[in-house]
């Protein structure tokens, strides 16, 4: 690998919310086309899914956990709205200690399925940076694994174009600076960019466009996020957009002369001291 060569980590996000996302993320995995999967400790998969899981060799594949605070109220039901978990952590009226038990127990789940600490911990729809959520979340990482503690995914946007570029930066808006400096603080590294922002409309071209598009401005340290499943479960909004990144992804080929390397991001990030 050359000094020019740029390292990139692509995550599969979602693990474990069905057998569909986590058939994907095995072959995905197996082909050397991602280098990250985050899993969901309370969705109908994890569990089995978990213990393929803990097979991959750590050097190839980071796993970490994906914060998981809008679940279903009943098992395959559909997920609660965001507004109100944004309502009441940024007025600061959720009740703390019930979050706190809650980001324990997915991080207790987490390691108790797969055998070891996560590699990372982001969020599901980001929740990891909201107030209240992101000082429980670092508070409790750097307590739980203070010699070696996970990455945390940064929302800081990537090079992204029309209302993607609105989407990406409203997104980090919603608390990634904040949760960048308590990271900082307390020593936990964090990645550097997030790639892969869109409103998952746009047919195999358009995403192929899109794939080109953030490979093209990727940089060390950065996170493409991606959704890939090989099947649709019943009531999910964007079944056909992981269809979609599914098929790209499976024909993604990077040329030796592209500059680019995909690894986990473990193995490419610097800790602070």
């Amino acid at each position: 690998m050359t000094e020019a060569t740029r390292r990139l980590c692509i995550c599969a996000d979602d693990f474990g919310m069905s057998a569909g996302i986590n058939s994907a993320v095995f072959d995905l995995a197996e082909q050397g086309k991602i280098t990250a999967t985050s899993g969901m400790v309370h969705r109908d998969a994890w569990e089995e899914g978990a213990k393929v899981l803990k097979l991959i060799d750590p050097a190839r594949l980071d796993v970490g956990l994906h914060l998981d605070l809008t679940r279903p109220a009943l098992a395959g039901g559909p997920e609660p709205g965001l507004l109100g978990l944004l309502a009441r952590t940024y007025t600061r009226t959720v009740f703390a200690p019930g979050l706190q038990a809650d980001i324990r127990e997915q991080l207790t789940r987490f390691e108790d399925a797969v055998g070891r600490a996560p590699a990372f911990v982001d969020g599901h729809r980001h929740v990891h940076q909201f107030p209240v959520v992101r000082e429980l979340l670092v508070e409790e990482i750097a307590r739980r694994y203070a010699a070696s503690p996970p990455w945390i995914r940064n929302t800081a946007p990537g090079a992204q174009h029309g209302p993607d570029r609105l989407k990406a930066r409203v997104i980090h808006a919603l608390g990634g600076a904040q949760l960048a400096a308590l990271a900082a603080q307390r020593g936990i590294p964090m990645s550097s960019r997030l790639l892969g922002v869109y409103d998952f409309s746009g047919d195999m071209q358009r995403h192929e466009q899109r794939l080109s598009e953030w490979l093209a401005a990727c940089r060390t340290g950065d996170v493409l996020m991606c959704h890939p499943s090989a099947g649709i479960l019943p009531g999910d909004p964007h079944g056909g957009a992981r269809l979609r990144e599914y098929a790209v992804l499976r024909g993604l080929v990077l040329a030796a002369s592209g500059g680019i390397a995909l690894a986990p991001l473990s193995r490419c990030l610097s800790r602070p001291s």
